[in-house]
């Protein structure tokens, strides 16, 4: 649950590395708390340095400190309940800078973020973001001799 003063890590590469949140948009309900795919006002208190030899390049920093920004929420502290009834917890919260037209800033996500941002209308966010690697199934272990890690097949 993002609220007001709450801060997140922005985890694209639009240059912004921390952002606080000052306004949760279009929230009718919750009094104003956000969820993953809500959209935030924010303003960018830790921005990565800018050179004179990335001010000239394609990938510039596009933000700076203090600017004002939107955002969409992409990862939470907060468990979120899927309709199967497991509970989705991140171990921080995270954002992705938006602009004016509700596009990405960056172009890359560093990080993992929730799939139900899917069913919300940010697609795009989470096809940009690496997938979660797959645990091996009991199956797949029972293959493997414990001690020798050879096939027993």
């Amino acid at each position: 649950m993002i609220g007001l003063k709450s801060t997140l890590n922005c985890i694209d590469n639009s240059g912004a590395l921390l952002v606080e949140c000052v306004n949760v948009l279009k929230r009718k309900v919750n009094n104003g708390w956000g969820t993953v795919g809500d959209e935030i006002v924010c303003v960018v208190k830790r921005a990565r340095p800018i050179n004179a030899a990335t001010q000239a390049s394609v990938t510039a920093v596009k933000v700076r400190r203090g600017d004002v920004r939107r955002a969409v929420i992409v990862r939470t502290r907060k468990a979120v309940r899927r309709p199967d009834g497991r509970l989705i917890r991140f171990d921080d919260n995270a954002a992705v800078l938006l602009n004016n037209k509700r596009e990405m800033l960056g172009t890359r996500i560093g990080g993992m973020v929730n799939a139900d941002l899917r069913m919300k209308g940010w697609g795009k966010i989470v096809s940009l973001a690496p997938k979660p690697k797959k645990r091996p199934s009991k199956a797949d272990l029972q293959l493997f001799d414990p001690l020798h890690k050879l096939p027993l097949c």
